[in-house]
């Protein structure tokens, strides 16, 4: 499973505005709902409940919102670069900037699993969160998601 396969060029977007949490998962969840098909509100409301649960801002920047929904055939994936940093309550108590979102069938079972895994090899990469926090144009944020020296990282 590689990076590209979980995006594609209309699910990277940057310079997402919201002054909060909840209102980047709700621009999050429109942009998705675009590139799915599913349901605005049915996306914003898993995102919300799993961030319920414990934030999924796992540092340095960086959070990985993640739930599963009935009737999604695919894993889907989403990449954000935020126009400012936001209080995602994460663990190390930095603001988020870069927000990478999947969704996942409610039966993924283990490639749900080793999705995130791969998601959050490919951000422990120094370089490419550098270049990442370095680049407004969408496809060139796509671009270096799904070069071959990130998905080694990853």
């Amino acid at each position: 499973m590689t990076v590209a396969s979980l995006i594609t060029p209309d699910s990277v977007v940057a310079g997402i505005k919201g002054a909060n949490k909840k209102q980047v998962l709700l621009d999050l969840s429109g942009q998705l709902a675009r590139v799915s098909g599913l349901p605005e509100r049915e996306i914003y409301e898993t995102l919300l409940q799993r961030e319920r649960l414990g934030t999924t801002g796992i540092g340095q920047g960086i959070a990985i919102p993640h739930g599963r929904i009935a009737g999604l055939r695919r894993l889907v994936g989403l990449f954000a670069r935020l126009q400012k940093p936001v209080d995602f309550e994460a663990l190390d108590g930095e603001h988020v900037d870069l927000v990478f979102v999947l969704l996942a069938p409610e039966d993924a079972g283990a490639d749900h699993l080793q999705a995130l895994a791969r998601i959050a090899r490919l951000f422990r990469d120094a370089k490419t969160v550098q270049k990442l926090r370095q680049t407004e144009d969408p496809a060139a944020l796509y671009a270096i998601l799904t070069s071959d020296v990130a998905n080694r990282a990853a």
